[in-house]
């Protein structure tokens, strides 16, 4: 994910997508709940399921595009996902990123409800950086990054949503959107061209592509960097932008549930992000829920490209609270 405006031409390739029908999720039940429903009649959102679900994939390695470690956790995600309920389309292509390497994109897709109208797209990118370009130790600004929150801790959320949705029928669709090769952008040493496009090389090709027909959701929430122990969330620029309403209602919930010193309501950095394009292309009004800071040298979550983003930062009450507010909001 980059915080700077870059622009590059992303060359798409070939792409094929599967459809499996997904078996009935089996019932799994959480050692411990950080905190107890809000509701009765909503599905109770689990903290440590979701956690567990981050440290499955940061045990695959760094999911850098064209690795093992990349291909194997694809295989794993969508099996989870069939596994629970969806009906799941993995999306292949191959991008050109901003160094000329031949990337492949694995986007997947679950669906709940498909005959549903009125439908919420959920997003994360499951993707680790190539280079912890961020990294205090130059020695180590070569290597690849652990990603647990960087990538991981939004897909760790939707997997424990996908199991929710598959238990509980939603009356409205739900669309989980694993989106591949979004962290692939150039560094601040790269003396080439930058551009926006270096970044989200995935959601740009589904954008223009997507999975199924003329795909339209009533709007998207995107989630990255959401399970940090100390995480704030801001109300982004670019949210704010092109969909004020939908930050007003999910900043609503959040207060309404008691997570007014997590949801902040106060106006934070534009993140160029895969909302951005979402927004701009498709024109379905999606928001970013990301950990930005107002203290210390950053904008952003400490370990952010850097080899500390490892499964120790990563806090199952921050989670808890995140699911929380989408089970409110889905349920």
């Amino acid at each position: 994910m980059t915080h700077y405006i870059y622009y590059i031409v992303i060359l798409f390739l070939a792409t094929a997508c599967s459809v499996s029908p997904g078996a009935e999720q089996k019932s799994r039940s959480s050692q411990t709940q950080s905190e107890p429903a809000k509701a009765a009649s909503l599905p109770v959102f689990s903290g440590d399921s979701a956690f567990n679900a981050i440290a499955r994939q940061l045990e695959f390695g760094p999911r850098v595009p064209g690795t093992d470690a990349h291909r194997e956790c694809a295989t794993w995600l969508s099996n989870e996902l069939s596994r629970m309920g969806a009906e799941v389309c993995v999306q292949e292509a191959t991008a050109t990123a901003y160094d000329g390497t031949k990337l492949p994109i694995i986007n997947i897709i679950g669906s709940y409800n498909k005959d549903a109208r009125q439908r919420v797209l959920l997003i994360s990118h499951w993707d680790s950086r190539h280079i912890a370009d961020e990294d205090p130790n130059p020695a180590l600004r070569n290597k690849p990054v652990p990603a647990a929150n960087d990538g991981a801790s939004g897909v760790g959320i939707l997997l424990e949503i996908a199991r929710l949705a598959g238990q509980n029928n939603p009356r409205m669709g739900i669309d989980i959107f694993l989106t591949d090769t979004e962290d692939y952008g150039a560094p601040d040493s790269w003396t080439g061209t930058h551009r926006e496009e270096d970044w989200a090389l995935g959601t740009q090709y589904w954008c223009r592509n997507p999975h199924t027909g003329s795909y339209r959701a009533t709007y998207g929430i995107l989630l990255d960097m959401v399970g940090a122990t100390d995480a704030t969330f801001y109300r982004e620029y670019y949210s704010d932008r092109f969909a004020s309403d939908v930050v007003n209602h999910v900043w609503k919930t959040a207060a309404q549930l008691g997570y007014g010193d997590l949801f902040i309501d106060t106006y934070g950095p534009g993140i160029t992000d895969d909302h951005v394009f979402i927004n701009r292309i498709t024109g379905i009004p999606t928001i970013d829920i990301i950990d930005t800071r107002r203290d210390g040298d950053g904008t952003f979550y400490p370990h952010w490209h850097t080899t500390d983003d490892t499964l120790d930062k990563i806090s199952p009450v921050t989670l808890q609270k995140v699911g929380n507010v989408l089970v409110k909001l889905l349920f």
